[in-house]
């Protein structure tokens, strides 16, 4: 068999892009996805490259459903299948939720969750026809306790959670798992803005996570080894949740 095709959105950078390389050392054919850094996008691709792997550049907005449908289309009529998916992009817009605009509730559920809908829906068609595949989605622990000043956000990351628990059930005899990691606060952009020595105390490791380490939790989710391992939540958060 081919190399496992495995499409991953918001791939630019951060913990997509972990999540690109860890796959491509895995001996998949990465498909990395954005919306508009595509000089970083790129930046994923040629590190993928100089380290043997294979990868290409998919741009388009997963929060638009006619551009992944189509994206979705192309990608098939290309390569057959798309055996892993990893619901990885997501924005902030934070702010209190009294003074919230419509436009900050819309656009981070949009990207967050409607993104879910969009793209999930036309991979898993397939994927329970080849009778196997791998969801992973990229939640959050604001979607698990809450956060003040991220009531969109946290309640998008909390759809992520309940719409993988429920199509998990639906897939199981087909061979697809649907699964979810949490991280808390990694050393990405998201952290821009926030108050990161509040934060850091709160952790019972001490420290902030690497994109790396929710990449790896990824990885195991979307291999063989998982294969039994569907409706799962992983946190990957130094303890400040459990």
């Amino acid at each position: 068999m081919d190399k496992k095709i495995a499409l991953v959105t918001g791939a630019s950078r951060g913990i997509g892009r972990a999540v690109a390389l860890a796959l491509a050392a895995a001996d998949c054919h990465v498909l990395i996805n954005f919306k508009r850094r595509e000089s970083d996008a790129a930046e994923t691709l040629k590190s993928i490259q100089a380290a043997g792997g294979q990868a290409e550049l998919c741009p388009f907005d997963v929060g638009n459903a006619t551009a992944c449908d189509d994206a979705v289309g192309q990608l098939l009529s290309k390569h057959q299948r798309i055996d892993i998916l990893v619901n990885n992009a997501g924005i902030r817009q934070d702010g209190l939720f009294v003074f919230m605009k419509p436009e900050q509730w819309a656009d981070v559920i949009a990207t967050n969750l409607n993104s879910f809908f969009n793209l999930t829906r036309p991979v898993v068609k397939q994927m329970a026809l080849n009778r196997w595949g791998r969801i992973v989605s990229i939640a959050s622990t604001a979607g698990q306790t809450g956060a003040e000043g991220q009531v969109n956000y946290s309640a998008a990351k909390a759809g992520l959670i309940g719409a993988s628990k429920s199509l998990a059930r639906e897939v199981a005899k087909r061979g697809v798992t649907v699964n979810v990691v949490a991280p808390g606060f990694v050393e990405t952009d998201m952290l821009e803005g926030l108050p990161r020595q509040q934060f850091l105390a709160q952790i019972p490791a001490g420290r902030f996570g690497q994109p790396r380490e929710v990449a790896a939790a990824v990885a195991f989710l979307c291999s063989d080894a998982a294969g039994y391992i569907t409706g799962a939540v992983l946190n990957v958060n130094g303890g400040i949740y459990t």
